[in-house]
C-alpha cells in the first residue's frame, strides 16, 4: 500500500473513469458517488428488499441458512463488476485496495467479532493464481478496524472447480465438504468470513458449516459485493 510521501509523488486517480481521485482514495467523487452501495437489505443473505428498512426475506425465514448475518459493501453492478475482476484475475491489486477501503467504510460501525477468517483458496489455486483475493482484502480490513485476522482456522481440503462454471445446486455439491477446521482446541465463539463476491452463497454456507461443526458459536460474513 502506498505510503504518505509516495501520495504526494503520485496523487490518486481514479480507477473507473481516470479523473483526480479522492484524498487517500483512488476513486473520485463522482464515481464514489454512483457506486451501488448496498441499500436495506436481508440481514441473513445481503439480498436487497423490496422494504426501506433491513429484515430478513422470506427464503431466509423458510430456510435459515448457517450465517447468522452477511454484510455488503457494495451490490455487484457497476462499477463493482469491473473493479472486482480486475483485481480477482488480473492481478491489480490496486482495485484489491480500493475495494478493501470500501468494505472498511462499510463495516466499521458493526459489533466487532472475535476473529476474520478469509475464505481459503486451495492450495492449488493459490499456486496458479499467486495471491488469495480473500486474504487482500481481509488483511487491510482487520487492520484498520483492530479485528484479529486468523488465516490458518479453516483450510479448504480439496481442489473444486471454479463456481462460476456451476448453477446454484451444482454450486451447493461443488463445495460440499470442501473446507475443515484443522485445529480445536481454542476456537473463537464469532467468527466472520471475509470473500470478494457472494452469488448463492454456496462457499460461504460450506465454510461456515465446517466452522460451526467444530463448535464455532456464531458465523458472519462480510462480502465486497453481493450479486442482486
Amino acid at each position: 500500500m502506498r505510503n504518505d510521501a509516495s501520495r504526494l509523488l503520485w496523487p490518486s486517480r481514479c480507477l473507473v473513469c481516470a479523473e483526480a481521485g479522492l484524498e487517500g482514495m483512488d476513486l473520485c467523487g463522482a464515481c464514489a458517488a454512483g457506486l451501488p452501495r448496498g441499500t436495506a437489505a436481508c440481514v441473513r443473505c445481503a439480498l436487497p428488499l423490496p422494504l426501506p428498512v433491513a429484515g430478513t426475506c422470506g427464503r431466509c425465514l423458510r430456510h435459515p441458512p448457517p450465517l447468522r448475518e452477511v454484510r455488503a459493501a457494495c451490490l455487484y453492478a457497476a462499477p463493482m463488476d469491473r473493479l472486482l475482476p480486475r483485481f480477482k484475475f488480473h492481478d491489480d491489486l490496486a482495485a484489491g485496495r480500493l475495494l478493501s477501503q470500501l468494505m472498511t467504510e462499510a463495516f466499521a460501525g458493526l459489533p466487532k467479532p472475535d476473529v476474520l477468517v478469509p475464505v481459503p483458496l486451495h492450495r492449488g489455486r493459490l499456486r496458479s493464481r499467486g495471491y488469495d483475493q480473500a486474504l487482500e482484502l481481509a488483511r487491510p480490513v482487520a487492520r484498520a478496524l483492530d479485528i484479529p485476522l486468523q488465516r490458518g482456522l479453516l483450510v479448504r481440503t480439496r481442489a473444486t472447480a471454479p463456481q462460476s462454471e456451476h448453477h446454484a445446486i451444482a454450486r451447493r455439491r461443488n463445495v460440499r465438504n470442501a473446507f475443515s477446521v484443522p485445529d480445536v482446541r481454542a476456537l473463537p465463539a464469532h467468527v466472520v468470513l471475509v470473500d470478494d463476491v457472494m452469488t448463492t452463497g454456496a462457499t460461504l454456507h460450506a465454510a461456515a458449516e465446517a466452522l460451526l461443526r467444530a463448535g464455532v458459536q456464531r458465523v458472519d460474513a462480510w462480502v465486497c459485493a453481493r450479486t442482486p
